[in-house]
């Protein structure tokens, strides 16, 4: 039965997400209308791929959540379906939180979530109380059903908080369910627990899979849990992070725990930390495995320091990175752009061993949708070059650039100049593999994003950019003399 708080923002959508669609991205998910953040709900069913997301439909800011919902067959071309769930229970009321969607044996589909309910103290305190819920549904539909909330409190570990008890991420493994959820324990900072289940409706705590100890920030938020090319992989966003050499930036971050997973214990036993994407926008990262066996990643492609940065005509905010394909290589996450990307590719313009050395422009090398790679290499032998910049979505006013430092192996990108239009954080230098003064960037670049991959997925950078569409030139720069091959192709949403 659907709510009329449900009722009301379905109607809203459909009164007014026509009226957003000339400013949409072409490839990357939006709410078109109003807020979003996480993802939620990222899994197969019944042959097509689903995405909720958190969402406020009635302004462009963060307010009591909702689940907003599409769908695909090629993670390019997307579906808008009706919101599929408000909150409008009592263990709900203030918001449903992130979560999870698995297919049920029967063929039904079900979301796990965490509902927040909320109350002041005498003092004027507010606090969360958050308990993880489930609905069931056909894909479109959903009912909460009358057990929930099926984990609350007196399933929490010794110390657990239950202000702090969110994000589970449901799937089954042959007759049951399982679920890892964040929460922080007596020592103030972030764990992963581990759940069980028969039915999905009654669980059991399992073990802490995996644990902060103030080591990688505070809160754990959005547990992801998979294996991957033999190992064993563990997402998670912290929040409070300190900044970490150039790996780790400070704020919301997010972290990838590779190791093995120790199934007398239930632990994961790590062998190696790394950070998911180094660049400022990208937070809160959800995976799903395809029929074909690939393990695909979407993110929300925003950080919540700068939620409040946005032109003032835009109708929207937030939007999906574009989902990408994960694997494991010389212990570290490699990620690329999904492969259904390439059929939207237009026509290609290549260019072989062009010498750089000052400021430099190439012929049909330009464009706000495109994909393009840069290979750089040293042009002169005995004398390294000091850098290499990138220049897009440039006009005589705006700019990003992406600045390669092969003494330091360093990469920066700067888009002091895109258009944002408060004083906030713009840059983000992080280290790259040194392979003497070779690299390789590949650009995904989409009205208001840029993703950069760097040496063939070894590294992912996300970027928000509110640069005027008109603004599209690219141009490259170096001091010292380089070699650079470049393969662009202009971006367009060609028919599923």
């Amino acid at each position: 039965m659907i709510s009329k708080m449900l009722q009301k923002a379905r109607d809203f959508e459909k009164k007014y997400l026509p009226y957003t669609q000339s400013e949409q991205p072409k490839f990357h998910v939006t709410g078109g209308i109003g807020w979003i953040n996480d993802p939620n709900g990222f899994a197969p069913y019944k042959g097509e791929y689903h995405l909720f997301f958190q969402y406020y439909p009635y302004a462009t800011k963060w307010g009591p959540m909702h689940w907003g919902h599409v769908k695909t067959r090629d993670f390019i071309h997307w579906d808008r379906l009706p919101a599929a769930l408000a909150p409008d229970a009592e263990y709900d009321r203030d918001g449903c939180f992130s979560g999870g969607a698995v297919e049920l044996p029967d063929g039904r589909h079900l979301l796990m979530y965490t509902g927040v309910r909320c109350s002041r103290r005498r003092n004027g305190m507010i606090d969360d109380y958050q308990t993880q819920c489930i609905a069931i549904g056909d894909g479109v539909d959903y009912e909460k059903l009358a057990v929930n909330p099926v984990i609350d409190a007196s399933q929490l570990p010794e110390g657990g908080s239950i202000h702090d008890f969110r994000d589970p991420k449901i799937w089954r493994d042959g007759d049951s369910f399982y679920a890892v959820i964040g929460n922080r324990c007596s020592d103030g900072s972030g764990t992963i627990l581990l759940f069980r289940s028969e039915d999905a409706q009654h669980w059991d705590y399992v073990s802490t899979l995996s644990a902060c100890h103030n080591q990688y920030g505070r809160m754990w938020e959005c547990p992801d849990f998979f294996s991957l090319d033999g190992k064993d992989v563990l997402l998670v966003s912290p929040q409070e992070m300190t900044a970490i050499g150039l790996e780790f930036h400070p704020g919301n971050a997010n972290v990838c725990l590779i190791g093995e997973f120790d199934r007398t214990a239930n632990h994961l036993n790590r062998k190696n930390v790394q950070a998911v994407d180094y660049g400022l926008d990208f937070y809160a990262p959800q995976t799903l495995l395809t029929e074909d066996g690939r393990r695909v990643m979407i993110a929300w492609m925003q950080n919540w320091e700068t939620s409040s940065c946005k032109p003032r005509e835009l109708r929207f905010f937030g939007q999906m990175s574009l989902p990408r394909e994960l694997s494991i290589r010389n212990g570290r996450l490699y990620q690329t752009p999904v492969r259904e990307l390439e059929a939207c590719r237009g026509v290609k313009i290549d260019y072989h061993n062009v010498l750089i050395s000052g400021e430099n422009s190439l012929r049909g090398i330009s464009g706000r949708y495109l994909d393009m790679t840069v290979t750089v290499r040293p042009g002169n032998e005995k004398n390294m070059y000091k850098w290499f910049r990138l220049y897009v979505a440039r006009d005589g006013e705006h700019f990003t650039f992406i600045r390669y430092k092969p003494e330091t192996s360093t990469i920066k990108v700067d888009r002091t100049h895109s258009g944002f239009p408060h004083d906030i954080v713009n840059t983000r230098e992080f280290p790259v593999r040194f392979s003497g003064g070779v690299i390789k960037l590949r650009i995904i670049m989409d009205r208001y994003s840029m993703e950069l991959f760097v040496n063939d997925g070894e590294q992912a950078a996300s970027f928000v950019l509110y640069t005027p569409i008109e603004a599209s030139a690219v141009s490259f720069s170096s001091d010292g003399s380089v070699l650079i091959d470049v393969e662009k192709y202009d971006l367009e949403t060609a028919q599923p």
